[in-house]
């Protein structure tokens, strides 16, 4: 008998019909549930039946979650790809930017945007799980200097099974190669609030957050079968985060106690040369501050991007 370990997990993404390794922590999560619907089987004549009848047709839609440490080489990049840019919903999967950019400025035809959906596999040793139109909800940047940078992921898709055995079965794509290492870094956060740095920063985190819709997928000709979610629309996108910084004499009137417009930026420098990895420009933005009395006292400050532009590939300034 051999046993299936999270450890030993394999984590694969296929877009636009390329296939990625994508290398997770160990916290790397997936399943889907399914809706029960009971019904009275008592009647007038029978009585004695006390227990409700079941009927269970109707699955949720599928959820996962992992983590992905980020790296000198970008092998993950594909992953930060997915849950930063939007395409627009013509049904071609790589919409380019430039015709993003005629729809969202001045284009002929106005298209709704969505997000990227691809097809994630989860490869053991004995299964390889398969998750189909799989989008990105959430997404969690972490700038701690004591910890490895790391994107955080959360998101759902429609369907959960069980491809088949590795030995039998094939991961489809083209894979795409890897760097010959993989290097974690740490970075610090450098972060600028309408031109002003904010000074003795604690942690700095970003989130990108999509509100999303699974549109009904009841079908009266699949009575026999699970009916599994088929669409989703995007209600809305929202890109906030907070700075956290030590509160000492020297900048505790340093920022306002709130703005409603200004231009933040967030820079991860590599704390093993001092140069920039990750920057991105969000103007303009919104914050407000609040005192923290802790053992030490701390400000945060809790910020949103107003701007509604939609993609967030243009604010990512660097990403080296």
């Amino acid at each position: 008998m051999s046993y299936s370990f999270l450890r030993e997990s394999k984590l694969y993404i296929v877009y636009g019909g390329n296939k990625y390794r994508i290398y997770t922590s160990s916290s790397l999560t997936f399943n889907q549930t399914f809706a029960e619907e009971s019904y009275t089987v008592k009647t007038l004549h029978d009585q004695s039946k006390m227990f409700e009848g079941s009927i269970i047709n109707k699955a949720n839609p599928a959820s996962f979650s992992f983590d992905v440490p980020l790296t000198t080489e970008k092998d993950e990049s594909i992953i930060l790809d997915l849950a930063c840019d939007l395409v627009e919903n013509t049904g071609d999967p790589e919409s380019s930017a430039s015709d993003r950019h005629d729809a969202e400025f001045g284009g002929t035809e106005i298209e709704t945007q969505q997000l990227k959906s691809f097809d994630m596999y989860v490869q053991t040793e004995n299964t390889t799980w398969k998750l189909e139109s799989a989008i990105i909800t959430s997404a969690t940047l972490d700038f701690i200097p004591s910890q490895p940078f790391t994107l955080r992921l959360e998101g759902e898709g429609t369907k959960l099974t069980r491809a088949g055995t590795p030995g039998s079965y094939t991961i489809p794509g083209s894979l795409q190669s890897e760097s010959a290492t993989r290097t974690p870094l740490i970075v610090y956060p450098l972060v600028s609030i309408g031109g002003s740095t904010v000074e003795n920063i604690m942690s700095c985190n970003l989130q990108i957050q999509n509100e999303i819709e699974w549109l009904p997928y009841t079908n009266l000709h699949s009575s026999n079968s699970a009916m599994f979610p088929s669409d989703f629309t995007l209600g809305k996108r929202t890109v906030s985060g907070e700075v956290r910084q030590y509160h000492t004499e020297n900048n505790y009137n340093d920022h306002s106690d709130f703005s409603t417009s200004v231009n933040l930026q967030i820079t991860g420098k590599k704390v093993s040369n001092d140069t920039d990895f990750f920057k991105i420009e969000i103007n303009p933005a919104m914050y407000t501050s609040r005192v923290n009395p802790e053992s030490v006292y701390t400000t945060s400050y809790d910020f949103r991007s107003l701007d509604n532009t939609g993609t967030l590939d243009n604010a990512i300034t660097i990403y080296s």
